[in-house]
C-alpha cells in the first residue's frame, strides 16, 4: 500500500479538511499547496465529482535532511495529502507513505528520514 487511510463520518468534507490541517500542524507539517480538484474539474472540463482536495504538506526541517542527502528528492515533495467525499457522505483522508514514494531512491540514510515521516504521518491519520 502507498497510502495511510482512514475514513471519517460524522463530518463535512469542509471541517475534514480543517481537521487534517490542524492534525498535520500539530506534527510540524505546514501546507505549501491546496488544490481543489472538484472545482478545477467543473472549470477546466465541466464535470461534476464530489469534494477532492489536494494537500500539499511539508514539515521544513525533515525536507531539509532529505534535500541534504539527495537533492533530487525535491521531485517528490511536498508529501500529498487527500481529503475525499466518499458515496455513502463520509470522507476519507489519505497520506502518501513516504517510504513506499522513495523506494526507487537507494540511499539508506534517505531510507531512514522517509521513516521518521512516515511515522509522522501515521501520527497524523491516528489522531483524526
Amino acid at each position: 500500500m502507498y497510502t495511510f487511510d482512514k475514513t471519517l463520518t460524522d463530518t463535512t468534507f469542509e471541517a475534514a479538511i480543517a481537521h487534517t490541517k490542524q492534525a498535520l500542524a500539530a506534527k510540524g507539517f505546514g501546507i505549501l499547496t491546496e488544490i481543489d480538484v472538484q472545482k478545477t474539474m467543473k472549470t477546466k472540463l465541466d464535470e461534476t465529482m464530489p469534494g477532492y482536495a489536494i494537500l500539499g504538506a511539508c514539515n521544513p526541517k525533515m525536507a531539509f535532511e532529505a534535500l541534504k542527502l539527495e537533492p533530487r528528492v525535491g521531485a517528490m515533495l511536498p508529501c500529498n495529502v487527500i481529503v475525499r467525499e466518499l458515496a455513502d457522505g463520509s470522507v476519507e483522508v489519505s497520506a502518501i507513505d513516504p517510504v513506499a514514494s522513495m523506494s526507487a531512491i537507494e540511499n539508506a540514510e534517505l531510507h531512514g528520514v522517509a521513516g521518521q515521516v512516515r511515522q509522522m504521518l501515521s501520527d497524523v491519520m491516528a489522531s483524526l
